[in-house]
């Protein structure tokens, strides 16, 4: 029976997938299963299947990276899950280290890196990402979840917390909810996954499109006055441009002017569109 089950959710993203198999499969050893869940994507997984035969790919059809997560948990009895995104390429020990760090706390975070996937100069979109994508240390440390792009956990305590729950930030609301029952999250900065920069506004502003909308659910009444509190929090977004515009100008990962004027002004951008957007929900208009 195997000790860890590698949950992959992926949804027509064939290209990354096969890059995260074969750094992740190399590594494989007979108390590891690998548990791909498609969410009924319409691109062919028959590359895949061809580059690994002995993979097992399981189809879910309600639409969802939490129903993915779900669906792959289901399918395996391992008493260690570890998730893994399809576009994260882990790092050569990744598996390894997962084994050595699970008994470490009830659920472990690792470290994500960053990467771009196009040739320089960086875009605006990959410099503002290269500064402030995926800090993960900062989010288990300060905030108390870590993404379930690079997260260990138990069985027993997937089953005392329950699944993910779609439709809002899932990755936050399942660590919160597993913590107020007293499970302990902890940062391992050797467990290791790099991740693509989103390479254009487009990419970008769909993520934080759908992250916005998502802490709008997660919020527990719909009051007017926590509507008011929401409207306040969109305002705050736009002081809130020269607080992060120093990070972008003392952050050792970009490099000459050019490449900190184009994150400026994505974060300019940004941050003065998720003040709209949450304007326009305390409003009660949808984002």
């Amino acid at each position: 029976m195997p000790e860890v089950a590698v949950i992959i959710p992926h949804y027509n993203d064939v290209a990354r997938l096969t890059r995260c198999l074969s750094a992740l499969m190399p590594q494989l050893t007979p108390e590891v299963a690998v548990v791909v869940v498609d969410n009924a994507s319409t691109d062919s997984l028959e590359p895949v299947r061809a580059a690994h035969p002995g993979l097992r790919i399981v189809v879910e059809p309600r639409k969802g990276a939490a129903m993915a997560r779900n669906r792959g948990v289901a399918e395996t009895t391992a008493p260690v899950i570890a998730f893994l995104d399809c576009d994260c390429v882990p790092a050569p020990d990744w598996l390894a280290t997962v084994r050595r760090v699970a008994g470490r706390a009830d659920i472990v975070g690792g470290t994500i890196t960053l990467f771009d996937e196009t040739p320089g100069p960086r875009s605006g979109a990959e410099a503002f990402e290269t500064v402030f994508a995926f800090d993960n240390q900062g989010y288990i440390e300060s905030k108390g979840f870590s993404v379930t792009a690079n997260l260990v956990t138990s069985r027993a305590i997937w089953d005392r917390v329950g699944e993910l729950r779609p439709g809002l930030s899932e990755d936050l609301e399942w660590c919160h909810r597993a913590r107020g029952l007293g499970f302990r999250l902890v940062h391992a900065d050797e467990l290791r996954v790099a991740h693509p920069t989103r390479s254009d506004w487009s990419a970008l502003e769909r993520k934080w499109r759908r992250l916005t909308a998502e802490m709008w659910e997660l919020r527990p009444t719909q009051s007017p006055r926590a509507r008011a509190a929401w409207a306040l929090r969109g305002l705050g977004m736009v002081p809130s441009i020269g607080v992060h515009a120093v990070k972008v100008m003392t952050s050792p990962r970009l490099s000459g002017v050019a490449e900190r004027r184009a994150a400026l002004a994505t974060l300019t951008r940004l941050r003065l569109r998720r003040c709209a957007w949450m304007l326009g929900q305390a409003a009660g208009r949808k984002v």
